[in-house]
């Protein structure tokens, strides 16, 4: 499996939960994610995007990067580029860190949608904020290694059909949930969490490290 970190511009903390999760990849930041590389220690391998919100003040390993550029008019986000660069480099996992946050709430929403189209074509995906993680749900079923307590939601992206959810404070069997409805909101682990779906696009949220203080 060759995966690759992806650096974008959402809010990110370094965990060693996300420490371990990027050990050994290869890594692309997009833009302004490369202010990202030097708090989790990595030197991405190429830098993509229009560089409109460059941080100012990178040390030179960083700044020395590689660069691909593009212009600020273009059909594709920058995170949506940097990924495409790691999937022509081979990467058949990725880690999307600073998916969630920033200021731009398009964007975060784009990385939530390309994350269940990548799944579906083959591609492992963890979306991550080093807090909080998103994960691509597919047919069938899943287990996840979080804690007892450790909050989470299953956020639908369309109707869903057939969600079995074991191992949680809150469990369901085979249940059908509507679009937008807040049913599978804010459950808690208890045991070994696993998730089985039968039919429909979601996302598991979860928050395997405390929200920071706002």
């Amino acid at each position: 499996m060759s995966t690759f970190t992806i650096l974008l511009g959402g809010d990110l903390i370094r965990t060693p939960r996300l420490d371990r999760q990027a050990e050994g990849s290869r890594v692309i930041a997009a833009d302004a994610g490369i202010g990202h590389a030097q708090l989790l220690g990595l030197v991405p391998e190429l830098w993509v995007g229009d560089f409109d919100s460059v941080p100012a003040n990178l040390p030179d390993d960083l700044a020395s990067v590689p660069r691909r550029t593009f212009p600020a008019e273009k059909d594709q986000t920058d995170g949506e580029l940097a990924i495409a660069a790691a999937l022509e480099r081979g990467a058949t996992r990725l880690v999307l860190a600073g998916a969630f946050g920033g200021k731009r709430a398009d964007h975060a929403f784009l990385h939530l949608a390309l994350a269940l189209r990548l799944a579906e074509a083959g591609t492992d995906v963890l979306l991550t904020s080093g807090a909080q993680e998103g994960i691509p749900l597919l047919r069938g079923t899943a287990g996840f290694d979080y804690a007892d307590g450790t909050l989470f939601s299953v956020l639908g992206f369309s109707e869903l059909a057939g969600l079995t959810v074991t191992g949680a404070k809150w469990p369901l069997n085979h249940v059908k949930v509507a679009f937008g409805s807040s049913l599978t909101i804010s459950n808690e682990v208890k045991g070994r969490l696993e998730i089985a779906l039968g039919h429909g696009r979601a996302m598991l949220l979860a928050h395997p490290y405390p929200l920071p203080e706002s």
